[in-house]
């Protein structure tokens, strides 16, 4: 987990916030009030914020869903910038950090935008899947649980439309999945997710180094 891009000096990441992003001011007050959490490194950073965002405009995006909402920065910076008929469903366990996101939802204007479901993120995907769902997503992004990475993305990648994109958090775990000694449950679940995606037929992938690490999957046709 990370809220800052991995091996920038701090004057450098200073520059990239204020030439490189346009962070809402909404977003920026979103970010402030979390880093008062003791879990505020669990939120995104602002340039991998405003790279999904752009991602959602340029592939003209309408129907996304994202696991691990905590206290809403990605999902605000996405459904500010959907369009007005535009949906996200956000799925999380803690009704305390989701209340914050709520706010900031309702502040922005969004709320009508995002459909918040509170359980195990599997359940809701299984749901989804067993209601007819399967390739109907256009956007979505994996920032929950490492323990079940594999099993989020597999059901996420069915979810989505042909063409559809799949954003992967945390893929570099702060450089530990490079590092022979590092055999936590959560690096091992994450080198397993980063084979599983670069063996994977079913999509093109590409690892980006930005925040923690963002492995951008793309369905095929």
């Amino acid at each position: 987990m990370s809220n800052v891009t991995l091996g920038l000096p701090d004057d450098l990441r200073a520059y990239l916030l204020r030439v490189g992003v346009r962070e809402p001011a909404i977003l920026k007050r979103l970010r402030e009030e979390t880093a008062a959490l003791p879990q505020h490194n669990m939120q995104i950073a602002p340039e991998q914020g405003a790279l999904m965002a752009l991602l959602v405009q340029i592939s003209g995006a309408r129907r996304c869903i994202e696991l691990g909402t905590f206290t809403g920065y990605s999902s605000l910076a996405v459904a500010l910038a959907l369009p007005s008929d535009g949906r996200i469903v956000c799925c999380d366990v803690s009704r305390e950090w989701t209340d914050v996101a709520a706010r900031y939802w309702a502040e922005a204007g969004v709320a009508a935008k995002v459909d918040l479901r509170i359980g195990p993120a599997l359940a809701t995907l299984d749901a989804l899947l067993a209601d007819g769902a399967a390739d109907t997503f256009d956007f979505a992004f994996l920032d929950a649980d490492k323990l079940n990475y594999s099993a989020y993305a597999e059901r996420l990648i069915r979810l989505l439309r042909s063409g559809g994109l799949l954003a992967v958090d945390n893929v570099l775990r702060h450089g530990t999945v490079a590092d022979p000694a590092a055999n936590d449950p959560d690096t091992l679940a994450i080198r397993a997710l980063n084979e599983m995606l670069v063996a994977d037929g079913r999509v093109d992938v590409a690892m980006v180094p930005i925040a923690d690490g963002l492995t951008l999957a793309r369905k095929r046709g």
